[in-house]
Protein backbone atom coordinates (compact mmCIF):
# COMPACT_ATOMS: atom_id res chain seq x y z
CA UNK A 1 0.00 0.00 0.00
CA UNK A 2 1.43 3.65 -0.97
CA UNK A 3 2.90 5.50 2.08
CA UNK A 4 2.00 8.92 2.61
CA UNK A 5 4.57 9.55 5.05
CA UNK A 6 6.54 11.58 2.91
CA UNK A 7 5.15 14.79 2.06
CA UNK A 8 4.73 15.01 -1.71
CA UNK A 9 3.63 17.25 -4.57
CA UNK A 10 2.58 16.86 -7.74
CA UNK A 11 3.34 19.65 -10.62
CA UNK A 12 1.90 20.13 -13.40
CA UNK A 13 1.76 22.59 -16.27
CA UNK A 14 -1.37 24.30 -18.40
CA UNK A 15 0.59 23.02 -21.60
CA UNK A 16 4.00 21.92 -22.64
CA UNK A 17 6.74 24.75 -22.82
CA UNK A 18 5.33 26.61 -19.84
CA UNK A 19 8.49 26.28 -17.01
CA UNK A 20 7.39 23.40 -15.57
CA UNK A 21 11.14 22.02 -15.24
CA UNK A 22 12.13 25.51 -14.08
CA UNK A 23 9.53 26.20 -11.81
CA UNK A 24 9.74 22.69 -10.06
CA UNK A 25 13.47 23.27 -9.59
CA UNK A 26 12.73 26.66 -7.74
CA UNK A 27 10.20 24.95 -5.40
CA UNK A 28 13.13 21.91 -4.42
CA UNK A 29 15.07 25.13 -3.56
CA UNK A 30 12.29 26.58 -1.42
CA UNK A 31 11.65 22.86 -0.39
CA UNK A 32 15.07 22.67 1.17
CA UNK A 33 14.57 25.55 3.49
CA UNK A 34 12.47 23.33 5.86
CA UNK A 35 13.24 20.05 4.82
CA UNK A 36 16.99 18.52 4.73
CA UNK A 37 16.46 15.79 2.15
CA UNK A 38 14.69 17.09 -1.36
CA UNK A 39 14.57 14.95 -4.18
CA UNK A 40 12.86 15.93 -7.79
CA UNK A 41 11.46 12.97 -9.86
CA UNK A 42 10.71 13.25 -13.43
CA UNK A 43 8.69 9.93 -13.94
CA UNK A 44 9.08 9.87 -17.46
CA UNK A 45 10.88 12.27 -19.31
CA UNK A 46 11.03 12.04 -23.40
CA UNK A 47 13.31 13.49 -25.26
CA UNK A 48 16.87 12.62 -24.48
CA UNK A 49 20.46 14.40 -25.51
CA UNK A 50 24.07 13.20 -25.26
CA UNK A 51 25.68 14.90 -22.16
CA UNK A 52 29.16 13.66 -20.69
CA UNK A 53 28.91 10.23 -22.92
CA UNK A 54 25.35 9.66 -21.44
CA UNK A 55 22.03 9.63 -23.01
CA UNK A 56 19.86 11.80 -20.62
CA UNK A 57 17.17 13.94 -19.90
CA UNK A 58 17.60 18.02 -19.77
CA UNK A 59 14.66 18.35 -17.23
CA UNK A 60 16.31 15.70 -15.03
CA UNK A 61 19.70 17.04 -14.81
CA UNK A 62 17.80 20.09 -13.94
CA UNK A 63 15.85 18.22 -10.93
CA UNK A 64 19.08 16.99 -9.74
CA UNK A 65 20.74 19.84 -9.67
CA UNK A 66 17.99 21.37 -7.49
CA UNK A 67 17.78 18.29 -5.09
CA UNK A 68 19.68 17.91 -1.95
CA UNK A 69 20.70 14.42 -2.22
CA UNK A 70 22.17 12.19 -4.90
CA UNK A 71 19.24 9.15 -5.72
CA UNK A 72 19.50 5.92 -8.09
CA UNK A 73 18.91 7.20 -11.72
CA UNK A 74 16.43 4.47 -11.63
CA UNK A 75 14.29 6.38 -8.78
CA UNK A 76 14.33 9.70 -10.11
CA UNK A 77 13.52 8.60 -13.64
CA UNK A 78 12.28 5.77 -14.07
CA UNK A 79 11.30 5.90 -17.81
CA UNK A 80 13.70 8.07 -19.94
CA UNK A 81 12.67 7.61 -23.57
CA UNK A 82 14.80 8.80 -26.75
CA UNK A 83 12.51 10.83 -28.86
CA UNK A 84 10.59 14.35 -27.57
CA UNK A 85 6.64 13.13 -28.03
CA UNK A 86 4.33 12.73 -25.88
CA UNK A 87 5.20 9.67 -23.29
CA UNK A 88 2.54 7.18 -24.90
CA UNK A 89 4.18 7.93 -28.46
CA UNK A 90 7.77 7.74 -27.33
CA UNK A 91 7.40 4.91 -25.77
CA UNK A 92 5.70 3.01 -28.32
CA UNK A 93 8.22 3.97 -30.59
CA UNK A 94 10.88 2.51 -27.84
CA UNK A 95 8.98 -0.53 -27.43
CA UNK A 96 9.61 0.52 -23.71
CA UNK A 97 5.57 0.01 -22.08
CA UNK A 98 5.17 2.71 -19.12
CA UNK A 99 2.32 1.95 -16.32
CA UNK A 100 1.57 3.95 -13.54
CA UNK A 101 2.39 1.14 -10.95
CA UNK A 102 5.60 0.58 -11.81
CA UNK A 103 6.24 4.52 -11.44
CA UNK A 104 4.16 4.40 -7.90
CA UNK A 105 6.91 1.36 -7.36
CA UNK A 106 9.34 3.79 -7.92
CA UNK A 107 8.21 6.47 -5.85
CA UNK A 108 7.95 4.26 -2.93
CA UNK A 109 11.47 3.63 -2.68
CA UNK A 110 12.62 7.15 -3.54
CA UNK A 111 10.59 7.92 -0.30
CA UNK A 112 12.67 5.89 1.61
CA UNK A 113 15.56 8.50 0.62
CA UNK A 114 13.71 11.49 1.00
CA UNK A 115 12.13 13.93 3.38
CA UNK A 116 10.07 15.60 0.31
CA UNK A 117 9.65 14.45 -3.19
CA UNK A 118 8.42 16.76 -6.00
CA UNK A 119 7.37 14.77 -9.13
CA UNK A 120 7.22 17.11 -12.73
CA UNK A 121 4.62 15.36 -14.73
CA UNK A 122 5.11 15.65 -18.72
CA UNK A 123 3.37 18.47 -20.83
CA UNK A 124 -0.51 18.80 -19.26
CA UNK A 125 -2.55 17.52 -17.04
CA UNK A 126 -3.99 14.47 -19.15
CA UNK A 127 -0.86 13.71 -20.77
CA UNK A 128 -1.52 9.63 -21.74
CA UNK A 129 1.08 7.36 -20.14
CA UNK A 130 -0.25 4.23 -22.65
CA UNK A 131 -3.43 2.92 -24.28
CA UNK A 132 -5.40 3.59 -20.75
CA UNK A 133 -3.56 5.34 -18.29
CA UNK A 134 -2.75 9.14 -18.11
CA UNK A 135 -0.44 11.16 -15.78
CA UNK A 136 -3.37 12.26 -13.93
CA UNK A 137 -3.53 8.84 -12.87
CA UNK A 138 -0.38 8.86 -11.44
CA UNK A 139 -0.82 12.02 -9.35
CA UNK A 140 -4.13 10.14 -8.11
CA UNK A 141 -2.37 7.32 -7.17
CA UNK A 142 0.47 8.89 -5.40
CA UNK A 143 -2.11 11.11 -3.67
CA UNK A 144 -0.43 14.10 -4.28
CA UNK A 145 -1.34 17.56 -3.84
CA UNK A 146 -1.10 20.08 -7.14
CA UNK A 147 1.09 22.60 -8.14
CA UNK A 148 -0.13 24.22 -11.16
CA UNK A 149 2.21 26.17 -13.18
CA UNK A 150 0.80 28.91 -15.80
CA UNK A 151 3.06 29.61 -18.47
CA UNK A 152 1.40 33.47 -18.99
CA UNK A 153 0.73 34.31 -22.93
CA UNK A 154 -2.53 34.38 -25.14
CA UNK A 155 -4.72 31.68 -23.85
CA UNK A 156 -3.62 31.10 -20.71
CA UNK A 157 -6.77 31.54 -18.67
CA UNK A 158 -9.06 29.04 -20.30
CA UNK A 159 -6.09 26.45 -20.01
CA UNK A 160 -5.61 27.65 -16.12
CA UNK A 161 -9.11 27.46 -15.77
CA UNK A 162 -9.55 24.01 -17.06
CA UNK A 163 -6.93 22.45 -15.82
CA UNK A 164 -7.81 23.29 -12.11
CA UNK A 165 -11.01 22.13 -12.82
CA UNK A 166 -9.90 18.60 -13.92
CA UNK A 167 -7.37 18.33 -11.09
CA UNK A 168 -10.31 18.39 -8.51
CA UNK A 169 -12.68 16.51 -10.90
CA UNK A 170 -9.79 13.93 -10.27
CA UNK A 171 -10.41 14.29 -6.09
CA UNK A 172 -7.10 16.09 -6.18
CA UNK A 173 -6.41 19.52 -4.18
CA UNK A 174 -4.69 22.34 -5.87
CA UNK A 175 -2.23 23.17 -3.61
CA UNK A 176 -1.00 26.56 -5.29
CA UNK A 177 -0.21 27.74 -8.79
CA UNK A 178 2.61 29.75 -9.97
CA UNK A 179 2.48 32.18 -12.65
CA UNK A 180 5.07 31.65 -14.83
CA UNK A 181 6.04 34.73 -17.62
CA UNK A 182 6.84 33.29 -20.80
CA UNK A 183 5.99 35.76 -23.42
CA UNK A 184 7.79 39.43 -22.25
CA UNK A 185 5.32 41.18 -24.18
CA UNK A 186 1.88 39.72 -22.44
CA UNK A 187 -0.97 42.46 -22.88
CA UNK A 188 -2.47 43.14 -19.73
CA UNK A 189 -0.52 40.86 -17.78
CA UNK A 190 -1.52 42.02 -14.03
CA UNK A 191 -5.04 41.71 -15.30
CA UNK A 192 -4.73 38.25 -16.29
CA UNK A 193 -3.08 37.37 -13.41
CA UNK A 194 -5.91 39.32 -11.26
CA UNK A 195 -8.54 36.98 -13.07
CA UNK A 196 -7.05 33.63 -12.11
CA UNK A 197 -6.25 34.87 -8.52
CA UNK A 198 -9.93 35.14 -8.12
CA UNK A 199 -11.46 32.52 -9.85
CA UNK A 200 -8.48 29.63 -9.30
CA UNK A 201 -9.83 29.24 -5.17
CA UNK A 202 -5.82 27.99 -4.67
CA UNK A 203 -2.70 29.78 -3.19
CA UNK A 204 -0.77 32.01 -5.85
CA UNK A 205 2.84 30.55 -4.92
CA UNK A 206 4.58 33.69 -6.93
CA UNK A 207 4.82 35.41 -10.18
CA UNK A 208 8.13 34.45 -11.97
CA UNK A 209 8.93 37.33 -14.63
CA UNK A 210 10.27 36.62 -17.97
CA UNK A 211 13.93 36.11 -17.49
CA UNK A 212 16.35 35.64 -20.69
CA UNK A 213 18.94 33.48 -18.70
CA UNK A 214 16.07 31.94 -15.96
CA UNK A 215 17.54 30.99 -12.59
CA UNK A 216 15.38 28.74 -10.49
CA UNK A 217 17.96 29.26 -7.35
CA UNK A 218 17.31 33.09 -6.90
CA UNK A 219 13.61 32.31 -7.44
CA UNK A 220 11.86 33.51 -4.38
CA UNK A 221 8.16 30.95 -3.98
CA UNK A 222 5.88 30.28 -1.01
CA UNK A 223 5.80 26.58 -0.32
CA UNK A 224 2.80 24.97 -1.32
CA UNK A 225 -0.05 23.18 1.11
CA UNK A 226 0.29 19.81 2.16
CA UNK A 227 -2.33 17.30 1.60
CA UNK A 228 -5.61 18.01 4.20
Amino acid sequence: MLSERTPRWFVTGTDTGVGKTFISAALLHALATRHARVVGMKPVAAGLVLREGRMVSEDVLQLRAASTVQVPADLDNPVALPDPLSPHLAARRAQRPVQVAELVSAFEALCTHADAVLVEGAGGWRVPLNDSETLADLARALKAPVVMVVGMRLGCLNHALLTAEAVRADGLTLAGWVANVIDPDMACLDENIQTLQARLGAPLLGVVPWQPQPDAAAIQLALPQVAP
